[in-house]
C-alpha cells in the first residue's frame, strides 16, 4: 500500500485537506497539521496517524523563526519514521517545508491550491509549485498563473 502524507496549516487549509478524507483508508497515510485548540480533537480520531506542528504565524515577527526552525525537525522526524512516497498539501507554510524536504527524499508532490485565491497565487502555492509533481488549481482562471496545472475543481 502506499504510504501518502497530507500535510495543511490548521483552518480553511485544513477544512481543505480534510474533504480528502474518503480516500485515506485507500493508503498507508499519515496526517500533519499544527496543534491548536481545534485540531486536538483529530487525535482521538485519528490516533498515531496523525502528529501535530507548533502552531505559528508569519505575523508574530519574533517567536516565527524559532517556531520554524523546530517544525522543521519536527518535520524530518515525521518524514524518517513515514518515509511517504506522495506528499499531498494544501497549505500553508506548514506545507512548504515538509513538500521540499519530500522533494529531497524522493517522494512525489501534489499541492492543491487554495479554494479562497481566484485572481492571485498565495505564498505556500508560489514556492511548492516549481517543484510539484501535480499542482491542483480549483478556479480555471488560476491556470493563467500556473501554467502547468491542472483544474481540478472545487474541493468542497
Amino acid at each position: 500500500m502506499k504510504k501518502v502524507l497530507f500535510i495543511a496549516s490548521t483552518g480553511g487549509h485544513l477544512d481543505e485537506l480534510m474533504q480528502l478524507k474518503p480516500i485515506f483508508q485507500n493508503y498507508d497515510y499519515h496526517i500533519v497539521t499544527e496543534k491548536d485548540k481545534s485540531t486536538k480533537i483529530l487525535k482521538k480520531i485519528y490516533g498515531t496517524r496523525i502528529s501535530y506542528l507548533i502552531h505559528g504565524t508569519r505575523r508574530k515577527i519574533l517567536t516565527y523563526p524559532f517556531k520554524f526552525a523546530l517544525n522543521f525537525f519536527k518535520t524530518l522526524a515525521i518524514h524518517l519514521k513515514t518515509k511517504p512516497k506522495y506528499i499531498v498539501a494544501t497549505g500553508a507554510h506548514t506545507s512548504v517545508c515538509s513538500c521540499y524536504l519530500g522533494k529531497l527524499f524522493g517522494s512525489k508532490i501534489i499541492f492543491i491550491e487554495t479554494f479562497a485565491n481566484i485572481e492571485t497565487r498565495t505564498l505556500s502555492g508560489r514556492m511548492i509549485y516549481p517543484i510539484s509533481d501535480l499542482f491542483i488549481v480549483q478556479w480555471e482562471n488560476m491556470l493563467k498563473l500556473y501554467p502547468k496545472a491542472i483544474l481540478g475543481g472545487a474541493i468542497y
